[in-house]
């Protein structure tokens, strides 16, 4: 009985270990065959550490060289959430640390995650104290972050990026596929510890983003924003914008807007403070439109600058419409009409040119469609159809009214008289580079059309050099050089839909010096109080700024050749 007891056993254990091997086999087998691919996997991401190489953001540069837009070294702060084991105390220190609620953190560090943000790009000062405590499961990771080392200077044309350098506003907007570049790629063989033993290989190297060259120059962006800001504030404008731009090639010196923001920290500005009132804002231009019932009539010839005109001493009846001039006047030459900016002189020569007309050469002058110019949000203002205008609009198209613009638009339609006819496209990136300085896309002056004869543009000129030195922009008037242009004082519209008696619109738009000008320039203020007149408040502006900027380029060309020449010498 004890024998037959033994085998039993035996039996039952070789038959255990049988169905174990059994169990065995078709273990491995399920394995091979369903799960091998899974497993593999799962190795590789244990052992293998993929890592993204990020790419540097391309630099923005003045006409210069002198940086606009740069990149500086930040640290971000990432967890481990398996790593960590105290996370009450974890999120309470870093909570302190990061100026951050501790409940946010100890949420993020609770994930059952490999990987999570607490705080991107903090201050060098923070991420050594960090680097000090040394938290388990709690790293620093090397990240760059965009800098604007002007401030405020010229922050509208830049614009800004968001916490991943992309682009969100502005240059860095419009421009962001060529400056962002394209991230590489590594990975590295890891221990069961997870520690990294060697780099493996690099699948792809980064490239990093193009450079932009723009037309800017920062200097005479410094003259405008001290200028403009100035006035701003002593004029208690609701807004203000500055365009400068040569008249000849397109090229936009300086643009700048008040109210303005930081774009190293936009988050800190309100959305009105971010917009790009030189082009997104449209208002009716006043006085400053004249110039295309002036240069019509010229190029018409329909009148002659003696011409004598009958101005109603002050007031004129359009249809059922009575037309006033801002003080009354008898009889004026063509000239005069202009240099005194008269209302019922500026009517009756449109009049005779007829309203087609008048509509026709603000067309060409660019009013009533957007330039095109490299920054998002571009208006093109209204130039409406000749069917839409009603009989008293033959009295309002020509002094500014029914018709709206943006200060671009005014910068851009002087120029044509100041380069002697020609519509010139505006732009504000002159090319752009890769790392090595080889140049990728170059752009340049474009001439889209003639607009007036050079004859009519320099007949123009002389009148508009009569506005600043005996009309209403005497305060526009420099004792080093001869400036022209013209004053607008515009009503705004109120909210029953008429004109309001309180609230204005006042612009400059001129160019500097009369013979061969470098500078046209567009000064425009949104409700300046209490004075409102374009001649008191917008022509000191251009003065100021055109004189400073005047004298800067003459000693950038003065001593040009001279470095030019140093330079050669040096290679």
């Amino acid at each position: 009985m004890p024998h037959k007891k033994s085998l039993r056993r035996f039996y039952l254990i070789i038959a255990s270990f049988f169905v174990a091997f059994l169990i065995f086999i078709f273990k491995l087998a399920s394995i091979y065959f369903f799960q091998s691919q899974y497993l593999t996997k799962l190795a590789a991401m244990q052992q293998n550490l993929y890592v993204e190489i990020p790419a540097s953001r391309g630099l923005i540069y003045d006409r210069n060289f002198r940086p606009l837009a740069v990149n500086k070294r930040s640290f971000s702060v990432f967890a481990v959430p398996k790593e960590i084991n105290d996370k009450d105390k974890v999120a309470f220190l870093l909570s302190k640390l990061l100026d951050l609620d501790k409940d946010f953190i100890l949420e993020r560090i609770s994930r059952k995650k490999n990987f999570v943000w607490i705080k991107r790009k903090i201050p060098d000062e923070i991420s050594e104290k960090i680097r000090q405590e040394k938290i388990s499961g709690v790293f620093l990771l090397k990240e760059e972050e965009r800098s604007y080392p002007g401030i405020y200077l010229a922050a509208h044309i830049l614009g800004f990026v968001n916490i991943d350098n992309e682009g969100l506003e502005g240059i860095e907007l419009v421009y962001n596929r060529y400056l962002k570049g394209k991230p590489g790629y590594a990975y590295f063989i890891r221990d069961a510890h997870q520690n990294v033993l060697k780099l493996e290989n690099t699948d792809r190297l980064p490239v990093n983003g193009y450079n932009l060259i723009l037309t800017i120059d920062e200097v005479i962006q410094y003259f405008v924003e001290e200028a403009l800001d100035q006035a701003f504030k002593k004029h208690n404008a609701q807004g203000a914008c500055v365009v400068v731009m040569k008249p000849d090639t397109g090229e936009i010196l300086a643009l700048a807007n008040r109210p303005t923001f930081d774009p190293n920290a936009p988050q800190s500005f309100t959305t009105e403070s971010r917009r790009n009132r030189a082009i997104c804002d449209f208002f009716e231009p006043g006085s400053v439109f004249k110039i295309v019932t002036a240069c019509a009539a010229l190029e018409e010839n329909q009148f002659k600058e003696t011409d004598k005109i009958f101005c109603e001493n002050g007031e004129y009846k359009i249809s059922n419409h009575i037309l006033h001039d801002h003080r009354p006047h008898g009889v004026l030459t063509f000239r005069e009409v202009f240099s005194l900016s008269s209302n019922i002189g500026v009517c009756k020569i449109a009049q005779k040119l007829g309203l087609a007309k008048v509509c026709y050469y603000a067309k060409q002058f660019g009013f009533g469609q957007a330039s095109g110019i490299e920054l998002p949000g571009e208006v093109d203002g209204r130039l409406k159809s000749l069917k839409d205008y009603s009989n008293t609009s033959i009295a309002a198209v020509p002094m500014g009214q029914e018709v709206t613009v943006t200060a671009l638009q005014l910068a851009t339609a002087i120029s044509v008289i100041a380069n002697g006819g020609n519509y010139v496209k505006p732009y504000i990136v002159d090319r752009i580079e890769d790392s090595f300085g080889e140049v990728i896309q170059q752009h340049g002056p474009k001439i889209l059309r003639r607009v007036i004869s050079v004859e009519t543009s320099n007949r123009v000129k002389s009148i508009l050099k009569d506005v600043v030195d005996n009309g209403t922009a005497k305060m526009a008037k420099s004792n080093d050089y001869e400036f022209a242009g013209k004053t607008g004082t515009a009503q705004k519209i109120d909210s029953q839909g008429g004109y309001s008696h309180s609230k204005f619109y006042a612009s400059f738009i001129g160019f500097a010096p009369v013979e061969n000008p470098k500078l046209a320039i567009a000064v425009v203020f949104d409700e300046p109080h209490p004075y409102y007149y374009g001649g008191v408040v917008a022509a000191p502006v251009f003065k100021q700024i055109a004189e400073q900027a005047l004298k800067y380029i003459e000693v950038n060309e003065k001593f040009r050749p001279e470095l030019e020449v140093a330079k050669l010498d040096k290679d």
